[in-house]
């Protein structure tokens, strides 16, 4: 049986469809990188999803993130993203929504109760407020915690930190202090080898015959030639022309009579009999 939804759903006709539905509601809409974006009046966000979700031909049910971006340069600074599905269409968009750290933007957990958790989030990591949410508490960081850390101008190493006192015999909040200066640090891959010369890597890296390629300079080369002990010079090969000088003694010759053995009777023809 075939899925009553496309598997892939295009884009096609879309923004006319959002820009009838939302009409005056609607800032902008982009349509880049295969991505349909809205961008909608603050004041207005919760009426524009309602159209979102019961126009049809649009049918937006789902509501699957809630995220925020920072841009310091601009007055609104923030930005709230809604991540937006229709299942019955198999299509995504985005709605954008632009404020500042003053002006809060409507809360949607009357359309969608998840938005309750999604919206501490980005309370918690950017201090966006909602209006309307019944429970806007930090989510992620802790208790007590100083400043909003996706924030750009947030420090990398925070306000305080924290350790455990054994004076105290709890976990204590202190002020960040930092007990060295920045150091460069080199992160190399161990498999890749590092580019370090110890003394005697030049030997190594001597060409293996005359001509063979080599990324030392002839000067290099010269240096580590003269850096290497002295070879011996070729020795003769030895020639064995006397008795003498293979060490065996004299020849049988002019070797002297072995002792008779007592035990041995000689014969008549010059031999031994035992």
């Amino acid at each position: 049986m075939r899925a009553p939804a496309p598997a892939y759903a295009s884009n096609d006709g879309v923004i006319d469809s959002a820009r009838a539905a939302l009409g005056g509601m609607l800032l902008d809409a982009v349509d880049h990188v295969g991505e349909v974006a809205l961008h909608v009046r603050r004041e207005d966000l919760y009426d524009a999803m309602i159209a979102l979700r019961d126009t049809p031909g649009l049918a937006y049910q789902q509501l699957m993130e809630i995220a925020g971006v920072d841009y310091p340069d601009r007055a609104e600074r923030f930005e709230v993203v809604y991540c937006m599905l229709s299942l019955t269409r198999n299509h995504r968009l985005r709605v954008h929504v632009a404020t500042d750290e003053e002006k809060p933007v409507p809360s949607v957990t009357d359309i969608w109760p998840v938005a309750g958790w999604l919206e501490r989030e980005v309370y918690d990591m950017y201090g966006v407020l909602f209006s309307g949410n019944p429970d806007l508490r930090r989510i992620l960081t802790d208790y007590g915690f100083r400043g909003h850390p996706q924030r750009k101008d947030f420090p990398l190493t925070g306000y305080v930190e924290l350790r455990y006192s054994e004076e105290s015999k709890r976990v204590v909040y202190e002020p960040v202090q930092l007990a060295q200066d920045f150091r460069t640090f080199d992160f190399m891959s161990p498999w890749e080898g590092a580019n370090y010369v110890l003394p005697g890597d030049e030997k190594g890296a001597l060409p293996q015959a005359k001509g063979a390629q080599t990324p030392l300079s002839a000067d290099t080369i010269v240096k580590a030639n003269a850096a290497q002990s002295p070879t011996q010079a070729p020795t003769e090969p030895k020639s064995t022309e006397s008795t003498a000088q293979t060490g065996a003694g004299k020849s049988e010759s002019d070797a002297t009579l072995k002792p008779a053995n007592p035990d041995v009777v000689p014969t008549k023809g010059g031999g031994q009999n035992q």
